[in-house]
């Protein structure tokens, strides 16, 4: 039991997103082996250091050169081995506590500019009267037309009580509108659920943390209240970046079987050489009471459909890799972005961690998705026109340095000349980002419509190599619930 929940401190997290991890910490000194060192290399490292503070142009301190020495040598490794230091440990905390210090805005990109996608409720943004559609021009003044979505997000979060300048574009509007907010703690719902039709619950994730199981039943459970009857449940795991896998094993398991296998996971490590169950003491050891205690039984046979996208990273591909293995599902939409390593963080002072790769992960079919991913029964695009934004992102099989898939190694999933044909085509027509569970959802509409044995408009680009789950190749050909309009 012991090592068990030990190892739930492993996590799997996407690119796209920020760091999600639980805090299980060993020191590093009990890690070191009787393997002998590199002494000659290590000359070289040392050699260089002297080099560099004797020769260069100008003085360069001390622990900015071993800090980068640590931070290259890791992140040599693969996409997901980095060095954290102290800004990078704390953001990451607050992630997986699904908390953070801003201005309470959910954003995309659009134009070049970060678009408002929704304000937190009762967070300094909403109560200053900042919008859904607003777009974010500057920060504390200064143009953010071309930065990334994740240096803008940096910018607009800091301390706690400090203030930052947020000058918006609002439609209606003549001039620019400037907001003057105080930062404040912000707490994430990682979880949203609603009715979408009579009869029709629609649950969507947008990144697994700590409090997200318990979100998860306690909203499942009052749509439940509000409709003991539902018909079809989906579950949106689109641009779902992953997070800490305890979550993911517990979402699965809510819809599974008791007990089933739900990911299990491969490395040097002893204990990175496990097998994980839909109970309690894997995804909720902590608790004082099973969170899954509070759902209706209806959720085990309630029919359902798995929405995924490029975006749909690690954990919600443990979920979406799960629930297609045992057919519990109809996994919806596009190939996900194909994570399948698990990251350890492993502590080096109070301020800083070291987040390792330490070992894949499979589905419970034995199925390796790295650099694969999980391919969808029913291929199905972002928009009527095309896969829209989707065909922007990149993969796991697209990033430098990604660890390999140990199953099929040939079977990787890689950009091929159509796919760069259909990004050009994606940039040329200026897709704009989907509002996920709105009436406009394309994927969505064809979830439902798949609940009602309505015909359900498959993808026009051509279909990836499914993956060996004992179902084959998903069939484009028209059919009762699959006929192309």
């Amino acid at each position: 039991m012991g090592n068990k929940v030990k190892s739930i401190g492993l996590i799997g997290l996407g690119m796209v997103a920020g760091v999600a991890a639980s805090f299980q910490f060993s020191a590093i000194a009990q890690k070191i082996t009787a393997a002998p060192l590199p002494l000659e290399e290590l000359r070289q490292l040392s050699d260089v250091f002297g080099l560099i503070k004797t020769d260069y142009v100008e003085t360069v301190d001390d622990k900015k050169l071993l800090t980068e020495a640590i931070s290259g040598m890791v992140s040599s490794l693969d996409p997901h081995s980095v060095y954290l230091d102290k800004k990078a440990f704390r953001e990451m905390r607050e992630t997986v506590a699904g908390k953070f210090v801003g201005i309470g805005v959910e954003v995309g990109l659009e134009d070049g500019y970060i678009k408002v996608v929704s304000p937190i409720e009762d967070t300094p943004a909403f109560k200053a009267g900042i919008k859904a559609g607003d777009l974010i021009t500057r920060i504390d003044g200064t143009l953010i037309k071309g930065s990334s979505l994740d240096e803008s997000v940096k910018k607009m979060r800091g301390e706690p009580h400090s203030k930052v300048s947020v000058t918006i574009s609002r439609k209606d509007e003549d001039k620019p509108l400037v907001f003057n907010i105080t930062r404040e703690e912000i707490r994430v719902q990682s979880v949203k659920a609603k009715i979408v039709e009579p009869g029709y619950a629609w649950v969507r994730i947008s990144q697994f943390q700590e409090p997200t199981l318990d979100d998860m039943a306690r909203k499942v459970a009052a749509l439940y209240q509000q409709n003991p009857h539902i018909k079809g449940l989906v579950l949106d795991l689109r641009n779902d970046p992953g997070g800490v896998v305890p979550g993911a094993i517990g979402v699965s398991a809510a819809f599974l079987p008791k007990d089933s296998v739900i990911v299990s996971t491969n490395g040097q490590l002893p204990t990175s050489k496990e097998t994980f169950y839909g109970r309690q003491e894997f995804y909720a050891p902590r608790a004082k009471s099973d969170p899954l205690a509070r759902l209706p039984a209806a959720l085990k046979d309630v029919p359902m459909v798995v929405l995924v996208n490029a975006g749909s990273a690690s954990a919600s591909e443990i979920v979406a890799g799960a629930l297609q293995d045992y057919k519990r599902a109809t996994i919806m939409g596009q190939q996900t972005f194909g994570k399948g390593s698990v990251q350890t963080l492993r502590q080096l002072t109070a301020d800083t961690a070291v987040k390792l790769t330490t070992a894949r992960y499979y589905t419970p079919k034995n199925r390796a998705i790295q650099a694969r991913g999980i391919t969808p029964d029913l291929l199905v695009d972002e928009t009527a026109e095309g896969d829209g934004l989707n065909r922007l992102r990149v993969r796991e099989a697209d990033l430098q340095k990604h660890l390999g898939n140990d199953k099929e190694p040939e079977g990787e999933a890689k950009r091929d000349v159509l796919e760069d044909e259909q990004r050009i085509a994606a940039l040329a027509k200026k897709y704009k980002p989907v509002e996920f569970g709105s009436k406009d959802d394309f994927q969505l509409k064809q979830a439902l419509n798949h609940f009602k044995g309505l015909p359900v408009q498959l993808s026009k680009a051509e279909a990836r190599p499914a993956s060996d789950v004992g179902e084959t190749k998903p069939d484009t050909t028209p059919k009762p619930d699959t006929k192309a309009k």
